[in-house]
């Protein structure tokens, strides 16, 4: 934890951007901590307290992903269709450098080869190589559990993976037809309103939700999902196969023996 928030001690930080402060966490999350970004400001007094839907071009969706995973601490497992936000991919990375904090992120093959999330990608790569060799992991890989941190591939049939969403610390849980870019979170560009000057917003709903029964069924879901696309031959190629840990070859070498 305390890892991450140095880390991010110099990225661009925002309101609801807390990546940078270890005082905040998921740990007291309540729903009602993101009324604050839709267009009322306010829930209905019939709102769910365990579900609620927000609208893209209506309400601050991409404050609201902000809002949620700058504040992850324990784990966060996640499948991204679309990924091309800048200051997303900066909290996600602050996460990947963090050792304590679990992490399995799947991303789709054909997008992850798309101009943005390419660029995306290489500049993750650029900033930590030693990490990335045995953080990205390939279907060479696909054993090593431990270097299972991304994965870029398809379905299991092969097909896209078209799933948005994530579970954070085994407590929040987000999904919906939003990708992650400018027009798809409908990224405000005039504070704390929808419009203004070159304002673009494609018609998309984002869920958040807390209740244990889904929390657990979706974060068995990205599990599989991740898995799938871990075991696919010709997936993305590391530099080189993570080394096994000094206690591993050791064992190895008095076995040979």
């Amino acid at each position: 934890m305390a890892a991450k928030k140095q880390a991010a001690s110099k990225k661009k930080t925002s309101p609801s951007n807390v990546i940078s402060n270890p005082a905040e966490s998921l740990q007291t999350f309540d729903l009602v901590d993101l009324q604050q970004y839709t267009q009322e400001e306010t829930y209905a007094t019939t709102a769910s307290k365990d579900f609620h839907l927000f609208y893209v071009g209506r309400d601050d969706v991409h404050d609201i992903l902000k809002h949620i995973l700058s504040r992850v601490s324990v784990s966060l497992y996640m499948n991204m269709f679309g990924y091309d936000d800048d200051e997303l991919n900066d909290i996600i990375m602050t996460i990947a450098h963090d050792k304590t904090i679990s992490m399995l992120i799947t991303l789709d093959k054909s997008q992850a080869g798309g101009k943005h999330e390419k660029a995306l990608l290489d500049s993750d790569v650029a900033k930590n190589p030693s990490l990335f060799n045995t953080s990205i992991t390939t279907a060479e890989q696909s054993a090593n559990l431990v270097a299972q941190r991304f994965v870029i591939g398809q379905s299991a049939t092969h097909q896209i993976s078209h799933t948005k969403g994530f579970v954070a610390d085994g407590k929040v849980g987000a999904e919906g037809s939003t990708n992650w870019s400018s027009s798809g979170e409908g990224t405000f560009v005039v504070a704390g309103k929808a419009g203004g000057p070159n304002y673009k917003a494609q018609n998309n709903t984002q869920s958040v939700f807390t209740d244990p029964d889904t929390i657990s069924r979706f974060s068995a879901e990205l599990v599989r999902e991740h898995l799938a696309a871990a075991a696919q031959a010709g997936g993305t190629k590391a530099s080189k196969a993570p080394a096994p840990p000094a206690a591993a070859k050791k064992k190895a070498a008095t076995v040979a023996a």
